[in-house]
């Protein structure tokens, strides 16, 4: 069986341009635009969707940690920021 090819919409923002948030959980924030993930057209913003990750300690005598990093949003759930 073939896999479906995942389509690639071209992004409407640009890495460092204001955006805000216009639907979910962060509607109406604002923030920057530091990474674009063309191939899932998701977006991660400077300070919004932040969540937290869990990470095992790889070798004997170190310890976890818990990191607060920015997990990506989908493009259609941002506009661009005009003040």
């Amino acid at each position: 069986m073939k896999k479906k090819a995942a389509l690639q919409l071209k992004a409407h923002v640009k890495i460092g341009e204001k955006v805000i948030i216009i639907s979910g959980r962060e509607k109406g924030k604002i923030g920057l635009v530091k990474k674009i993930l063309k191939q899932k057209n998701r977006l991660i913003i400077e300070g919004i969707n932040i969540g937290v990750k869990h990470i095992k300690p790889t070798r004997p005598g170190q310890n976890g940690e818990i990191k607060r990093i920015e997990f990506p949003i989908h493009s259609s759930n941002v506009s661009l920021y005009q003040e």
